[in-house]
């Protein structure tokens, strides 16, 4: 995309360029239902419309909207962005698995720092109270994962038996 990006539009400005092809990109990815000739006719169709009520993004735009050159490069352009939105979509499935991953990775990397640190003051207020609010012995907890784990353990046995009762 890049690469084309520097072969087309060589009279515009940098900012010109810059703008036009931010637009058409964005342009391209709002409507990837449609097919390229179709992209650029409701391109041009928007512009018509903004340049008749003057208020248009892309006033340099006005005497060659319709000149040969100017398709040939746009639809170049939208071909390349269509190319790009394709290939980002067909690798969708792989960087979800590798975020899916980098997820789990990082949850057993907590549990394993959480297993090498001793249990917090909280964890363990809250354990005592829980201990005795259900009558239950208190174990001696030797790291902050053995504690979150006996919490929720506790936790969820009383809350499943609450909610069986009702």
């Amino acid at each position: 995309m890049y690469e084309v990006k520097k072969q087309i539009y060589p009279d515009f400005t940098k900012n010109q360029k810059s703008a036009l092809c931010n637009y058409l990109r964005a342009f391209v990815k709002k409507n990837p239902q449609l097919s390229e000739s179709q992209i650029f006719d409701k391109f041009i169709d928007d512009e018509k419309y903004y340049l008749e009520m003057n208020c248009s993004r892309f006033e340099f735009l006005k005497d060659i909207l319709f000149e040969d050159w100017f398709k040939k490069d746009t639809e170049k352009y939208i071909h390349e962005c269509k190319k790009y939105y394709d290939y980002k979509e067909s690798q969708r499935p792989i960087i979800e698995a590798n975020k899916a991953f980098e997820k789990q990775k990082r949850e057993f990397l907590k549990k394993v720092k959480m297993s090498k640190e001793s249990p917090t003051k909280k964890q363990l207020y809250y354990y005592e109270k829980l201990c005795k609010k259900y009558g239950l012995e208190k174990k001696e907890l030797s790291s902050k994962l053995e504690a979150m784990e006996e919490i929720d353990k506790i936790i969820t046995e009383h809350d499943v038996s609450v909610n069986s009762e009702v």
